[in-house]
């Protein structure tokens, strides 16, 4: 039996970063993916897929050993965002030099991060890779947790972190049950031109069938994500290009010119779940196989990776007390960390997006924007949980560093 510290089921950017923090931690890990390393190339046109990456998020990526070289490729660093109501009643914008940061964040190619943490992987002898693979069973005891990939091989752990995406079979195997909302909308994506560049601002515009953000590409132009009804999403996927750039213009407003070229366009639908529990004795859960939400405030895989981050110090302050890894105690204060954070996040997004899709409601949501506009103390605090610097970050996110932990640069 293959025996390892750590068990880490699905290779994702969540995963890969979970494992690369514990493999520099000293810790042994065995890491599971149906996949394997994503493929980017340099040459290939932008993908449909991109993170708006928060600056807690770049700094737990370079304790991983992966963000100086996402620097070294194609990114790119946003200053400002700017927000606004489609139907009038307001608009916000955010300055980063304002809160004391360098950037809001930083828009990066889903694959090319993913690419660049399995790279990082490679160098760590701590650390076994099996891929393709994928889990069979689970099963746990006093001394740990057991599995059975599909192909016969078998692993033990003292502790099994799933990062396997929503349709976690970790979490199912761990008998954890999740509450799940369907939107019956999609996220149209797409990369695209405009008659004037990007000025690096990361935009979104809220209409009554889901916002349009349009994210700053290196090359000025834009990475766009459209939420819309299901049925118009599929609509926009049929048309020519020359019919969907006149409606991207009307949704737009124009902004930052008129749309000259477009490349593929790709939908993806859009939920929202959390998981009654994230932990199951020696079972943990992290990013999407705990908890998904709405793609319109861009922290879908901050949350992750924070989790990723929170774990790892609740795992080095075990080993450094001479405690299990897999402590019920230990685990069970992450879970509180980790889960209320990640409820008052999903649950915040819920309801932003029903506000704004509630054209009655104009009123009181122009009301909500000039009370954020106006008042500091509120910006301040919006602008630091979206920087993934808010009062429960993880140490590794404000920049410290964890004692066990090898410096990446």
């Amino acid at each position: 039996m293959n025996r390892a510290d750590v068990i880490v089921v699905g290779g994702g950017m969540v995963g890969a970063t979970v494992t690369a923090l514990a493999g520099r931690a000293g810790l042994s890990v065995h890491l599971v993916d149906a996949r394997g390393a994503p493929r980017w190339s340099a040459d290939d046109t932008v993908g449909l897929r991109v993170s708006a990456i928060s600056p807690g998020s770049a700094a737990i990526l370079r304790q991983a050993g992966a963000w100086r070289e996402v620097e070294n490729r194609r990114h790119c660093p946003y200053r400002r965002m700017h927000v606004e109501d489609g139907q009038g009643a307001g608009v916000l914008d955010f300055e980063a030099g304002v809160f004391g940061l360098e950037r809001l964040g930083t828009i990066v190619e889903n694959d090319l991060l993913g690419q660049v943490l399995w790279q990082a992987l490679g160098s760590l002898t701590t650390v076994r890779r099996h891929a393709p693979a994928r889990l069979g069973s689970i099963a746990q005891d006093d001394d740990g947790v057991h599995c059975v990939l599909e192909d016969g091989t078998e692993l033990h752990g003292r502790l099994l972190v799933g990062c396997d995406g929503p349709g976690s079979r970790v979490r199912r195997a761990a008998g954890i049950s999740a509450q799940a909302w369907e939107y019956n909308q999609k996220a149209l994506v797409g990369v695209i031109r405009h008659a004037n560049s990007n000025p690096g601002v990361a935009w979104q515009r809220f209409l009554p069938g889901g916002p349009l953000a349009l994210l700053p590409l290196a090359d000025g132009a834009s990475s766009m994500v459209w939420t819309l009804p299901a049925a118009e999403a599929d609509a926009l996927l049929a048309v020519d290009d020359t019919v969907f750039r006149e409606q991207l213009d009307t949704a737009s407003d124009g902004w930052p010119g008129a749309v000259t070229a477009s490349g593929p366009r790709g939908a993806f639908p859009l939920s929202m779940s959390l998981g009654d529990r994230f932990v199951a004795g020696r079972v943990v859960l992290l990013g999407d196989a705990a908890h998904v939400v709405h793609p319109l405030a861009g922290q879908g895989v901050n949350l992750g990776l924070a989790d990723a981050a929170a774990l790892l110090e609740v795992v080095l302050q075990q080993r450094a007390s001479g405690g299990d890894l897999g402590d019920a105690r230990a685990l069970r204060a992450f879970e509180r960390w980790r889960r209320s954070e990640s409820a008052l996040m999903a649950g915040g997004v819920h309801a932003l997006g029903a506000l704004f899709r509630a054209t009655p409601l104009s009123l009181p949501r122009g009301l909500g924007m000039r009370l954020l506009n106006r008042g500091w103390f509120l910006r301040e605090a919006f602008a630091r949980r979206a920087a993934g610097l808010g009062p429960h970050a993880p140490r590794l996110a404000r920049g410290e560093r964890l004692p066990g932990l090898s410096p990446a640069d």
